[in-house]
């Protein structure tokens, strides 16, 4: 294995309802996850339109209105495509903001019992946010990105990525709409994680 986090698997054209992008499949170096970042166009170089997704089965897949990752990540391909030259990273382990997919299913049951996002987290002795965005910027170094412009509300990614050596040139609001069974959810985000929403 080389010495950096993650080592290229194989690339293939990608047609989407948004356009076409090219889908890249990576393994994580020492953790073997698998991750898959899409690109359209030249992505070297400065001011890259970039969106780093958290894996979300139940978001993503089955358009759950708990929280808002499936349209986020719809409306990250949609601008990718719009522009012409972008990468999304699909970054696979963040389920549950780094928690799985079975203590995610148990923290909804404690969310439907009035506890938010975060205390469900802790009540379940978990993390309230245990992501890495280690693969990320090691991926963006190896691509030759030199400055991005990242689509996110949150402002651990940015920081995350420039504590990497990432430059981030702009932080770019990345909010859809909300509705009934998510507005906790994105209050939350707001007041007790800071995530950023006009």
């Amino acid at each position: 294995m080389n010495d950096t986090e993650s080592e290229l698997i194989g690339s293939a054209r990608l047609p989407t309802r948004y356009g076409e992008f090219t889908a890249h499949a990576f393994k994580g170096a020492h953790t073997g996850t698998e991750h898959l970042a899409l690109t359209i166009g030249d992505i070297s170089g400065e001011n890259v339109l970039t969106r780093l997704h958290s894996e979300c089965l139940t978001g993503d897949v089955f358009g759950s209105c708990r929280c808002d990752c499936g349209p986020q990540l719809d409306l990250a391909m949609q601008k990718i495509a719009e522009e012409g030259r972008g990468i999304l990273l699909y970054l696979r382990g963040h389920e549950g903001r780094g928690i799985g997919l079975s203590n995610k299913i148990r923290a909804y049951a404690l969310q439907d019992g009035g506890l938010d996002t975060v205390d469900a987290n802790l009540a379940l002795g978990q993390a309230i946010d245990a992501r890495t965005y280690v693969f990320a910027a090691d991926l963006l170094r190896q691509w030759g990105v030199k400055s991005i412009r990242l689509m996110s509300n949150n402002p651990v990614k940015q920081r995350a990525l420039e504590d990497a050596g990432i430059i981030v040139a702009e932080q770019m609001r990345h909010i859809v709409p909300s509705n009934s069974e998510n507005e906790k959810y994105l209050a939350t985000k707001r007041s007790r994680m800071g995530h950023l929403f006009d």
